[in-house]
């Protein structure tokens, strides 16, 4: 399988938009002529395996590593750094040229910041005193394909930096990089916005528009139909709940980093103890495709089929064609590659699993707040993995429009008391997010449950009709919202949308481009066929990430017979109810500091 996905079945030209992104690295490399070290951040170096083959980086004579606090190892004359604009970097890479100076040698020193360079890291390196020691450029990589219908702006803090810290600036890059979309495929026609990120960036978008037009002339029709943003804060209860599709199910236990997950070379079926390999997991692998939209009841026995009709053909061409052979071999060792299925098996067949499923679906459904109040009394008891207990909490509050006070503050007493009391700023922080914090009204979710049908009682996960079997039950709130929205704009939910967290908008850009930016109806039914002899397309952007679930569902929806859409999918980031969790607890840490 490999890493760097085939985007052949993309509904737009995606391979073009990487293809640049590859030119503008390999022209940077260009530019900068002879033996060079190019030193690159951890998380930008992942995302650059799904652009560019680390071996043609090595042709244009580049030697890699990998930026950290320790000095840099390496003979070459010429060094540059390619990272994102975070403070922390600014500061390893003074070090590591102060460190140089000091056994005197002497380097050329190149600075690029991916996306664009930013007024705060300039001051550090001022401070730093290496400013002028340095020469600085850009590489404006604002969105990366993590398949065939995945795009990742690559913005990892995007969340808790709209929701605890008030810094927007992720806003400004999910509307610069959708106006990068419109260069390549035109001027969406329809925006619509839910969400207090998702209607600036809406804002954002039209600025640029007027700023720096895109020329509609030229370009067509416009191959993106509709654009939906949403926040991740106006349904973060989908994102606590326990993803049950195949794919959901891996991210949950091996956490999918850049479309692969690392997993025991022992499980890959090599002899090589406690070593890790990664495994890339995307369209590019046909059963991988079929499989990793399933729910997690269905994979295993779908995989047996496969083993068995696979084991037969083997038996019939054995002796007769030798090419069919080898590709049978491949197959069934591929059978064998699919990560932890096993793993998959013994994880969800823990009577543990079961019961926290039956207790998510309680709350889901607001049944008897007592039996879920002690569940997680208990769960702190037994100091279980304070994310776990925390993603239980987050989605009793969130259901329940926060706690009653009696029950808020012996919550954070139990948790300050098993886990420590440098929680505090965490707990803390949850309360400033909404997302854990004392019940002062009572609570929509029963209302909005009901008026959108999200508990659906799903008897067939193997032939499912509707989205609920993602969650064997629960239908995504966020997808029921994408549903609305392309049937008939937000106009017939209107009264609902004001239940939910933050403005929306809803917004036609016609050709002289004097878009109003009020709250407007809906443009009514949509056209299904918009661009020549091709269903429409529809973005959904999602501020502050999505699950592998809701892109699950995204697809199912598109597959449905009388649908006509497509979707594409952009996030800031691929994430689950444990990462994001994970996330606001190493910012309240190194906000004690």
């Amino acid at each position: 399988m490999a890493q760097i996905p085939n985007l052949g079945n993309a509904p737009l030209n995606l391979a073009a938009l990487r293809e640049q992104s590859q030119k503008d690295l390999i022209g940077i490399l260009k530019t900068i002529r002879g033996k060079k070290c190019l030193v690159i951040d951890p998380k930008l170096a992942g995302t650059l395996s799904l652009i560019v083959q680390t071996s043609l980086l090595k042709e244009y004579g580049a030697e890699l590593r990998i930026l950290s606090s320790d000095p840099l190892q390496t003979e070459c004359p010429k060094v540059v750094y390619l990272v994102r604009s975070q403070l922390s970097f600014m500061k390893f890479i003074a070090s590591q040229i102060r460190n140089d100076e000091s056994k005197g040698l002497q380097r050329e020193y190149f600075l690029y910041f991916a996306p664009r360079r930013t007024v705060a890291c300039e001051k550090v390196l001022e401070e730093e005193k290496v400013h002028q020691k340095l020469t600085l450029g850009e590489y404006p990589l604002y969105l990366v394909p993590l398949d065939d219908d995945v795009l990742s702006f690559e913005l990892d803090h995007a969340l808790q930096e709209c929701l605890i810290e008030g810094d927007t600036s992720s806003i400004w890059h999910v509307a610069k990089a959708i106006h990068k979309l419109e260069f390549a495929f035109g001027v969406i026609p329809n925006v619509r916005a839910k969400g207090v990120a998702s209607t600036k960036a809406a804002e954002l978008l039209n600025n640029m528009q007027l700023d720096d037009p895109v020329n509609m002339d030229d370009m067509g029709i416009p191959e993106i139909n509709t654009v939906i943003l949403l926040d991740r804060e106006v349904d973060m209860v989908t994102a606590m709940c326990s993803q049950l599709t195949y794919e959901g199910l891996l991210d949950e236990m091996l956490q999918i980093n850049n479309g692969s997950v690392e997993v025991d070379a022992s499980i890959m079926g090599t002899q090589q103890d406690g070593k890790k390999v990664k495994v890339p997991l995307n369209s590019s692998d046909k059963l991988y495709k079929e499989i990793r939209d399933l729910n997690f009841e269905v994979v295993v026995q779908v995989l047996r089929q496969k083993a068995t009709s696979i084991q037969q053909d083997y038996a019939e061409v054995k002796s007769t064609n030798t090419q069919s052979v080898s590709e049978l071999k491949d197959f069934v060792r591929r059978l064998h590659l699919l990560p932890e299925i096993a793993h998959l098996q013994s994880f969800t067949g823990k009577p543990s699993f079961h019961a926290r499923l039956d207790i998510e679906q309680t709350i889901l459904e607001v049944q008897n707040f007592e039996i879920c109040f002690e569940y997680i009394e208990e769960m702190i008891h037994k100091q279980e993995p304070i994310e776990n207990v925390l993603r239980l909490l987050v989605l009793l509050s969130l259901t329940n429009a926060g706690l009653p006070k009696k029950n808020f503050d012996y919550l954070r007493r139990e948790i300050l008391h098993s886990y420590g009391f440098e929680h505090m700023h965490l707990l803390y922080n949850l309360e400033k997010a909404g997302l854990f914090k004392r019940q002062e009204s009572r609570s929509n979710w029963v209302g909005i449950t009901r008026a959108l049908q999200l508990i659906v009682d799903v008897h067939d996960t193997a032939n499912p009709s509707d989205v609920s079997y993602i969650f064997s039950g629960y239908a995504p709130l966020s997808i029921r919202l994408v549903q609305h929205a392309v049937r008939s704009g937000w106009r017939s939910v209107e009264e609902l949308l004001k239940l939910l967290p933050g403005p929306h908008l809803d917004l036609k850009r016609g050709g002289s481009f004097d878009s109003s930016l009020e709250v407007q109806p809906g443009s009514g039914a949509q056209q299904s066929i918009d661009r020549v002899g091709r269903r429409s397309l529809v973005l959904v952007v999602f501020i502050g990430g999505v699950t592998f679930a809701e892109i699950a569902a995204l697809r199912f929806l598109s597959a449905q017979e009388g649908m006509g859409h497509d979707f594409l999918v952009a996030t800031t980031k691929v994430v689950n109810g444990n990462t994001i969790l994970r996330a606001i607890i190493a910012n309240s840490k190194e906000g004690m500091m």
